[in-house]
């Protein structure tokens, strides 16, 4: 017969196993260890109570991080057996010094037993004890290195070293263990950036693709010199003088790739993905926007970072200049062109679409139109669609000329209304 259940655990002598029982109920709901007590339930005793006693409670106390020993409460029974009784810890998950935050080192109660805890596991207890906040949690990944971390920080001008960890938010608070920060600025960084560029509008014929992994910093320099290399450049003469004109403005590249990188939600293990085709290049990042924002707020330059942290790095590096002023820059990059940047949300994602400039229709093809009937042009390029009221509104005008303006603009092709009465929307004729 077993006496043995999930909350009570024998053993009839010390022996290190003892460090994993006690690991195993800190990290589950609690439950008593008895030293002295064989499988079945005898009382076998300890020779030297005292001194066993001495080893037992020094050795929990060394053994185990993070410190347990206040939640572990010793008492001898008979003058030969120590009751240890274990309270479940709030700083989980606890594990064995010599092992390191790793699932050998790691363990849960199962049953009867204590084994190793899943990474699943592990996860959870990080987040529980460390909250939502992926970045600041501890990383299951303690073997770090940071060559491309430490050569990005020396060719900026920023001081980089161990002193300078916890200030920057890549050790945590508590026991100076390596936070997913860390683990994003490290070589080891298992997330990527993929850039895929296609043949054909509908991004169906692939023409070539890479994929860029280490460091972000690595990672980012690499895929934006990738996409440089896809930025064409289109000549035009005025005159006599020749005019070369980009694809893409750089600075608007860089832009949309600093705000995939610093803004996407790490907690999902997908790739931030570059779309490229002759048309437009589409940067895609996993995590919709933080709740309370818009894709009207973000075009506004009202930004709350998702990575505080990471942004800060960021900033220190002076390679963003400050939150949401990326993507004003972006449109301000584009306030002459016909085609204007697209922003577009799921709950899951963020999509920055960068339209080819070069890809537009001539500049002469609406000349002649009124400033009224531009400006409602640029909004729906920005917007996707535009209502009578939001007509009353852009231009401050009565409902009449809105009405009469959006009637003009479908007779001449221009737009085409979709939906009816209340509902009814303009949208590009294109």
């Amino acid at each position: 017969m077993n006496f043995e259940t999930e909350n009570i655990e024998f053993k009839a002598g010390f022996t290190e196993e003892i460090y994993k029982e006690v690991i195993a109920f800190a990290n589950t709901d609690g439950g008593i260890l008895y030293i002295g007590i064989d499988n079945d339930g005898n009382a076998v005793g300890l020779d030297h109570v005292d001194d066993e006693y001495t080893r037992i409670t020094n050795g929990i106390r060394d053994a185990i991080l993070p410190d347990v020993t206040m939640f572990v409460k010793y008492t001898i029974q008979e003058n030969k057996v120590v009751r240890i009784t274990i309270s479940e810890g709030t700083n989980k998950p606890y594990y064995l010094r010599s092992k390191g935050l790793k699932p050998s080192g790691i363990y849960v109660r199962q049953g009867t037993s204590s084994v190793q805890a899943s990474n699943e596991q592990i996860r959870q207890m990080i987040k529980e004890s460390d909250g939502d906040d992926f970045e600041s949690m501890r990383s299951l990944e303690q073997d770090l290195t940071f060559t491309s971390a430490a050569a990005t920080f020396e060719r900026y001008g920023v001081t980089f070293s161990e002193e300078k960890y916890l200030a920057l938010g890549m050790t945590h608070k508590n026991d100076r263990l390596f936070t997913n920060l860390a683990l994003l600025m490290s070589d080891q960084c298992r997330h990527t950036i993929k850039v895929a560029v296609f043949g054909d509008d509908q991004n169906t014929t692939f023409k070539d693709n890479q994929e860029f992994g280490g460091s972000i910093f690595k990672q980012m320099d690499e895929a934006f010199h990738y996409i440089m290399l896809n930025n064409r450049t289109a000549s035009d003469f005025k005159g006599l003088e020749r005019i070369e004109t980009s694809d893409y403005p750089e600075t608007a590249l860089r832009e949309a790739l600093l705000n995939a990188v610093v803004h996407r939600d790490y907690g999902f293990s997908g790739s931030i993905i570059i779309n490229i085709n002759d048309k437009q290049m589409e940067f895609i990042s996993i995590g919709g926007l933080l709740p309370g924002l818009t894709a009207e707020d973000i075009r506004s330059g009202i930004s709350q970072p998702r990575n505080k942290n990471l942004a800060e790095v960021f900033h220190r590096l002076k390679l963003i200049e400050a939150y949401g002023t990326g993507i004003r820059r972006i449109y301000k990059l584009y306030e002459n062109c016909s085609v204007q940047p697209r922003i577009e949300v799921t709950p899951n994602t963020f999509k920055m679409t960068l339209p080819n400039r070069n890809d537009e229709a001539p500049a002469s093809q609406h000349t002649h139109l009124s400033s009224q009937k531009k400006r409602i042009l640029d909004f729906i390029s920005r917007n996707g669609q535009i209502t009578e009221a939001e007509i009353m509104g852009l231009l401050g005008v009565k409902r009449t000329r809105a009405y009469t303006l959006a009637k003009q603009m479908c007779d001449e092709n221009l737009i085409v209304a979709v939906g009816r009465g209340a509902d009814k929307k303009y949208q590009s004729q294109e």
